[in-house]
């Protein structure tokens, strides 16, 4: 599949959608002075290409009751127990992310709780887990960036 060639106009539609997926096509088409219809192909081009995946929500954990954050690192008995013991993790809720890793851990997640009490729960969840030998935590005191225009702009820099 040939590379897809993003435009200035790509880059001012895509820098609108990641500040808020839900902002309508003609708001867009005002700001940038082109049709509705030019963002809408223009969309529906990338979407097309894979280079826009769906949209997402941001929610506020904190005013739902989840403000706690902690990482964990998984190790495991053996690596082959990697997709078993992620099929298990995927059951829990409270786990937000999870990445098969090089290095110390085997695996490792984001997790999202009520409070330390909540956290320590979820911690012996994934402990008890066939295959896992133990964890290890790291509380997050603040995210302090969360920033998804910082990369698309440098690779648009690139192109």
């Amino acid at each position: 599949m040939a590379k897809f060639k993003l435009d200035e106009i790509d880059h001012q539609i895509l820098d609108m959608l990641i500040d808020n997926t839900r902002v309508p096509f003609t708001d867009i088409a005002k700001k940038l002075l082109i049709s509705a219809g030019t963002v809408h192909v223009r969309v529906k081009k990338m979407e097309d290409a894979g280079i826009i995946k769906g949209s997402s929500l941001t929610l506020d954990y904190k005013k739902l009751g989840y403000s706690f954050i902690a990482y964990i690192g998984v190790y495991l008995n053996n690596t082959s127990q990697t997709t078993f013991v992620l099929e298990r993790i995927n059951e829990l809720p409270f786990v937000t992310v999870a990445h098969i890793t090089t290095g110390k851990f085997n695996i490792f997640c984001k997790i999202r709780a009520r409070n330390t009490a909540h956290a320590k729960d979820v911690i012996f969840m994934i402990d008890d887990i066939d295959g896992v030998y133990r964890t290890e935590t790291m509380i997050s005191l603040e995210e302090s960036i969360n920033d998804k225009k910082r990369l698309m702009h440098y690779i648009f820099k690139e192109l």
